[in-house]
């Protein structure tokens, strides 16, 4: 009979109230069992002894009682989720997404996603969502965009705030974190791509490793079986959490009797162990020939069309349309996008920490991935976009931030600066000797686990 009755209970009764009906009586076990005075009278029963609780020592019991660790612990249990904050939603960014689509899920219209990516033509971090980003939108009452961050990585931050009934403004939130050391060695055995992900470097590595030796070396057909390799990479963190940013500080190639080395100087180029550079000379202009200035860098600029204070990060070029645009240097197309304020534009990502941009083309003549030359054609200038005229506007971006590219320091293909030679000298010496030491540890790991095996 009581087992009919209680599936009954469990048949009517929902789920969810059946655990709050668990929780208040295991609430109420606590309660009854927690440590109190003894009373001076014998048992006066269930119900006048908890009366007696209640009036007796509830102020003293309350003010002794773990309230907010109680409560966690059963929302714990049933699963009782903390209430959401209704003006506030966060997005994690998936494969596919777009901006447009994201804000039609939060009942946002496409004039706001306008407003947003117009304040964002001059950084264009919105315009290549990946899954890790993160969007947080701030609503008023009445359901219109105030504010949105867009989480890029831990290091990387990007504020679009609301600053009148049509204009948004953009703040980077910068944290350079660290950079953190990491030796990895081994041998080629099958193709140096294969032998190095082994070792455990990935695919930016790499094409950075081919860039730098690519003229000293054919990978495919010069390097041998059993050729050793030292690399000494750098990963970014702020705090516990990686950026996924890295960079290669120094390499060493051992392949028989040849040996290619490769370090990172202060000014952000490579030199071999002797100082020599191995960087092929960068062009300061992505043209054919000298053009005048229509519009320089400047952060502080007020913008023509808007007349409102937006940053200029590039430099713009008065150009008929259909005029060649040409790689200033050897690299990867990164981007190939047709932004409503950039209009149409490419990134190509160069060796080290070199990226250019160009805006507002009418042609493009490569495609995403492919890799380039210097001088080789890349796109034909144009008007697309929001635009004054038929220009270029031309980008240069060192360590993922923009320069001013007529000023900048670019790679002349120099040796070491006679004042810095010394000091560079010993930093190979010394980064030479941990390498050498990471190698002999492989090694005597690799012979242990042999006879282990």
């Amino acid at each position: 009979m009581p087992n009919s009755l209680i599936q009954q209970f469990r048949d009517r009764v929902p789920v969810l109230h059946q655990r709050l009906m668990l929780g208040c009586a295991l609430g109420l076990s606590v309660l009854l069992a927690w440590p109190q005075p003894k009373p001076t009278q014998s048992s006066l029963g269930f119900m006048p002894l908890m009366l007696g609780m209640g009036l007796q020592h509830g102020p003293q019991q309350l003010q002794q009682f773990p309230v907010a660790e109680l409560t966690a612990w059963l929302q714990s249990q049933l699963h009782i989720a903390p209430a959401e904050d209704p003006f506030i939603k966060v997005y994690n960014i998936r494969a596919g997404d777009s901006l447009s689509r994201i804000f039609a899920r939060y009942g946002l219209n496409y004039q706001t996603v306008q407003q947003v990516m117009a304040a964002d033509e001059s950084l264009l971090a919105l315009d290549v969502l990946r899954p890790g980003n993160r969007l947080t939108l701030q609503l008023d009452e009445n359901g219109q965009l105030q504010s949105m961050e867009l989480y890029v990585h831990a290091g990387k931050k990007v504020l679009y705030k609301r600053e009148a009934a049509d204009e948004f403004s953009y703040q980077e939130l910068l944290d350079e974190g660290v950079w953190q050391n990491t030796i990895l060695v081994g041998e080629v055995f099958g193709s140096f791509y294969a032998s190095a992900q082994r070792a455990g470097l990935n695919d930016a590595d790499i094409y950075n490793i081919n860039q730098l030796f690519k003229e000293r070396i054919n990978f495919a057909r010069d390097l041998q079986a059993g050729a050793q390799f030292q690399v000494l990479r750098s990963e970014n963190f702020v705090g516990e959490e990686s950026t996924g940013l890295s960079r290669i500080e120094g390499i060493r190639i051992l392949n028989r009797r040849q040996t290619l080395t490769a370090f990172m100087h202060d000014d952000g180029q490579y030199y071999d162990a002797n100082g020599d550079s191995l960087e092929r000379a960068f062009s300061r202009l992505p043209l054919a020939s000298q053009v005048r200035v229509s519009s320089h860098f400047n952060p502080r600029r007020l913008h023509p069309i808007t007349q409102r204070v937006s940053p200029h990060n590039g430099t713009d070029f008065p150009l008929p349309i259909g005029t060649p645009i040409i790689a200033p240097a050897d690299g990867v197309v990164t981007r190939i996008e047709n932004h409503p304020f950039a209009g149409k534009y490419i990134e190509i990502q160069h060796f080290g920490n070199y990226k250019t941009r160009y805006l507002h083309l009418s042609r493009f003549l490569v495609q995403r991935g492919q890799r380039v030359t210097r001088g080789q054609r890349i796109a034909l200038s144009g008007n697309t976009g929001r635009s004054t005229g038929p220009h270029l506007h031309y980008e240069l971006h060192v360590n993922n931030r923009p320069v001013n590219p007529m000023t900048a320091h670019i790679p002349l293909a120099r040796p070491v600066p006679a004042e810095s030679k010394a000091a560079f000298a010993a930093r190979v010496k010394q980064l030479t000797a941990q390498m050498e030491q990471q190698t002999l540890l492989a090694k005597q790991q690799s012979a242990e686990q042999e006879l282990a095996d």
